[in-house]
């Protein structure tokens, strides 16, 4: 048996999320029965879906990367061949000026108009959506995703779309009645699923239509007091997006795509759509939200939150990747404090991995972030361990410095072996590039203390108490032989806690004593690691600074 025989007949009963996902598209297609097989289409399809209104953002990272989860965990159960389509709906009307771009009155000329007709405001490109899908696959390829892009402007123009266009205009009071019962009565007065585009203004009209000819694609409206009869097909027109999607998931046959909790009902009203025109809604879940430190929604216009480009200042690729994968249908708080924490988490389970059975391996979140290839070997210390050594340092620290302290003490390989360098050369097995893993870890905590760590950093005057056992410390730490353990600290620090003659009441006031006078923090690492890290010496220094204060 195979090692993908292997994985295949464990991945079957794996409780992990992209298996449970993957096992839907099985189930789709019988593909685990005698009947049945792969769709006629010869593939199965994948779909994220990105508005070009704006810049993509922490989010689209997420769903391209959880979708992408899921397709490697297919390719574990099935051998059918699979596509990821990153869609691009670029014909929708332009609704309103970002507050973050340049030239805002002349946008404001082009509202209503399609996106790629709205002229790009940074001067690049030929339409604000060109520019906007231009940073999408940029974006998108900087992490080494494999996927597809499609425009909605040139399907629909290409007449790619013509023949749903058609279905839905035969469909079109089945479509209504779906829709209708959702709407306010002011709203279900004007909704129409067709959004003719005026060949007077060339904006995307909101306006009832009457259907004249499904067959032909006309549609009868009232544009600026004139009645017109107008095909919708070749680009004439777009649907509203509820039905666009649906629409789109019945011309291109997708199978499966995942949206945020908030369009539960977007979703539902897509599916009956879809049905309606004689299609199957694609599989898929709703996945929560992120939230801010004080538990409220992530909103654009508040700034709250945290962006993709601050995670990847203060940390690793593999942590945003291992933030994302952990249950992603439990709402999380998503601010500068979860960094440190997630890229410890994941260290811990890659070092699990290794020596874990198959099963345990494949609920291993580091086995989908990296797609089974687990890099063997990670920092020689954790990442809170080493903020606090930077922490130490103070502001002015540099990677040589740091590099010195883990070289003397630790004795770290000088020339760092390649690791993958892009999210996508986890998750596709791309070839891996030259990298330093270490490097990067020092660069984000070096990051991460100067502008997070360093400007709270207080160290106090022990009291009494405290200083007798600080001074316990010192006497103890010069008395140890060259070469001393972590351990071997660590033992000396719980000893002297312990000692009843130092009055702490429990061991924790103790550590919090250590690192509010040694370390200015109300939190620290294990102080036998830090000693041992930052060394000796150094530490004793510390010590009569904190004496002396």
């Amino acid at each position: 048996m195979t090692i993908s025989d292997i994985i295949r007949t464990a991945a079957t009963g794996s409780k992990a999320w992209p298996y449970e996902e993957a096992r839907k598209l099985l189930k789709r297609y019988k593909l685990n029965e005698q009947e049945g097989g792969a769709p006629d289409k010869g593939h199965i399809l994948f779909e994220t879906g990105y508005g070009p209104s704006g810049l993509p953002h922490i989010g689209t990272f997420n769903e391209v990367l959880r979708t992408t989860m899921v397709r490697n965990a297919f390719h574990s159960l099935s051998d059918i061949p699979t596509r990821l389509v990153a869609f691009s709906d670029d014909l929708d009307g332009f609704r309103k000026v970002p507050d973050n771009v340049p030239n805002q009155a002349m946008l404001a000329e082009y509202l209503g108009k399609p996106l790629t007709q709205v002229p790009d405001p940074f001067e690049k490109y030929e339409s604000f959506a060109h520019h906007n899908n231009a940073t999408l696959r940029e974006f998108l390829d900087s992490f080494g995703f494999d996927y597809e892009f499609v425009s909605a402007t040139e399907q629909y123009q290409a007449g790619a779309f013509d023949d749903a266009l058609r279905q839905v205009l035969r469909r079109y009071q089945a479509i209504m009645d779906i829709m209708l019962p959702t709407l306010r009565k002011e709203r279900q007065a004007t909704y129409s699923p067709v959004l003719p585009i005026s060949m007077k203004s060339g904006i995307v009209l909101q306006v009832p239509v009457e259907v004249i000819d499904a067959e032909a694609g006309i549609v009868r409206f009232v544009d600026e007091g004139e009645t017109i009869e107008q095909s919708i097909l070749g680009g004439a027109a777009k649907l509203q997006w509820k039905v666009d999607w649906a629409m789109r998931w019945y011309a291109l046959g997708v199978d499966y795509e995942m949206a945020g909790k908030d369009l539960i009902d977007s979703v539902t009203q897509s599916s009956k759509i879809c049905r309606a025109l004689g299609g199957r809604p694609p599989e898929g879940f709703n996945y929560e939200m992120f939230l801010d430190e004080k538990g409220e929604k992530i909103s654009k216009s508040k700034g709250n939150g945290l962006s993709l480009e601050q995670w990847l200042t203060y940390g690793p690729q593999e942590s945003l990747a291992f933030y994302a994968y952990r249950e992603p249908k439990k709402a999380k708080q998503l601010h500068m404090g979860v960094i440190p924490r997630a890229v410890d988490e994941y260290e811990q389970f890659r070092a699990q991995y290794a020596e874990q059975p198959i099963e345990k391996k494949l609920g291993n979140p580091v086995h989908h972030i990296h797609n089974g290839k687990v890099p063997t070997d990670g920092p020689p210390v954790t990442f809170g361990l080493l903020l606090n050594l930077v922490g130490v340092l103070g502001s002015s620290a540099t990677e040589s410095q740091v590099r010195g302290y883990l070289d003397k003490v630790l004795g770290t390989d000088p020339n760092p072996k390649p690791i993958p360098r892009m999210i996508g050369d986890f998750i596709n097995d791309i070839d891996v590039l030259p990298g330093d893993h270490l490097g990067k870890w020092i660069e984000c905590a070096l990051a991460y203390n100067r502008d997070f760590v360093a400007p709270t950093l207080q160290r106090r005057a022990p009291d009494a108490s405290e200083a007798a056992a600080l001074q316990r410390l010192d006497a103890e730490l010069a008395a140890l032989p060259e070469g001393a353990s972590a351990e071997d600290i660590q033992n000396i620090v719980y000893a002297i806690g312990k000692d009843e003659a130092f009055g702490f009441a429990e061991l924790r006031d103790w550590f919090k004593a250590l690192y509010q006078t040694l370390l200015g923090a109300d939190q620290g690492p294990r102080m036998g690691s830090f000693i041992a890290l930052y060394g000796v010496e150094n530490s004793r220094k510390l010590i009569a600074q904190a004496l002396a204060a």
